[in-house]
């Protein structure tokens, strides 16, 4: 840009000589008057500063809700929960809900890192099916004719057993 001043070239009105426009100390005596751009940019600056403070106190909001919400939870464990099975001193954070066939699989211990056991809860039924394939479950757990795998899945969908 200084280059192309080089090439502006101007006369005085008063003396009638030639000047570059680089030459010249441009300045302005009295208050400048301000523009759309000086608007635009004094905004801008505020909003960046806004935008700062929110990312600050964003994480202690955060923080908050996620406290509040750990909070409900067990609450709303229990509320959907049977009523014996709610009075049983589990951990809410600890239970599982499977639904079919088994209701609930506690891993008792597991939200304070000692793992202690796992539970598999279900309510009594009048549904034979359903209390045949709990006398199933049931007798496959007490003989230990369990296994455990692992199972990855890529994104591709591609499934690899360990």
């Amino acid at each position: 840009m200084f280059n192309q001043m080089k090439v502006i070239l101007c006369m005085c009105p008063n003396c009638n000589n030639i000047s570059r426009l680089s030459d010249f100390q441009i300045s302005l005596k009295g208050k400048i008057p301000k523009t759309w751009l000086d608007e635009y940019e004094l905004n801008l600056r505020k909003l960046e500063q806004k935008e700062e403070k929110f990312g600050l106190e964003e994480k202690k909001i955060r923080e908050i809700a996620i406290a509040r919400g750990r909070k409900q939870v067990p609450k709303l464990i229990r509320k959907y929960m049977d009523e014996k099975l709610s009075k049983l001193k589990y951990d809410p954070y600890d239970i599982k809900a499977l639904l079919h066939p088994i209701d609930f699989v506690v891993f008792n211990g597991m939200n304070r890192d000692q793992m202690k056991d796992i539970v598999l809860l279900s309510r009594t039924t009048s549904n034979p099916n359903l209390t045949e394939l709990h006398k199933g479950i049931a007798k496959v757990v007490s003989e230990k004719s369990y296994d455990w795998k692992v199972l990855r899945v890529s994104d591709d969908g591609q499934v690899d057993y360990e």
